[in-house]
């Protein structure tokens, strides 16, 4: 997928060595747990995410690194998993700190809807801690709205197809 300020890459795991720099940031995790990865647990996500499917073959994964347009600098990742026989996604965003407040999510996660749409998926799910404003922002722009559903605290934004 190429939009003009950004392009999303199929994901491999070599970019384990670029991404382990875009999550470092600790306030990355602020709303959704955890702490920046190693390089070599990078590598071994990326190596289990590239197969593209679960391991009980019910989930497809699909994940993109997010590209500057002009010079190809990874700035952050998008993802899907897509279930219940390619009718449903869950999706998720993140771009590095030093590339937040300048569009990139927002144009990764309308892109991603719309390739999901596009490819027959019915409804996308996203999970949003409900005190993470920009991630609420950056759905409202890809065509999410919020449900009154949460699930683990995190509140479900949806949209389907029309």
């Amino acid at each position: 997928m190429s939009e003009d300020r950004i392009s999303l890459t199929p994901l491999t795991v070599a970019d384990a060595d670029e991404m382990v720099d875009v999550l470092s940031g600790e306030r990355l995790y602020t709303f959704t747990g955890g702490s920046a990865p190693t390089l070599e647990g990078l590598r071994a996500r990326y190596t289990r995410q590239v197969t593209g499917r679960s391991p009980d073959g019910l989930e497809e994964w699909r994940n993109w690194i997010v590209r500057r347009g002009h010079d190809g600098q990874a700035v952050g990742y998008v993802q899907a998993t897509i279930t219940e026989q390619g009718r449903k996604a869950e999706i998720a965003w993140v771009i590095g700190l030093a590339w937040q407040r300048r569009g990139y999510a927002s144009q990764a996660a309308t892109a991603l809807v719309a390739w999901l749409f596009d490819r027959g998926v019915e409804q996308v799910v996203a999970h949003i801690h409900p005190d993470h404003a920009a991630s609420a922002a950056v759905a409202a722009k890809a065509g999410l709205s919020p449900t009154d559903q949460f699930d683990d605290g995190e509140r479900l934004w949806r949209a389907k197809r029309s």
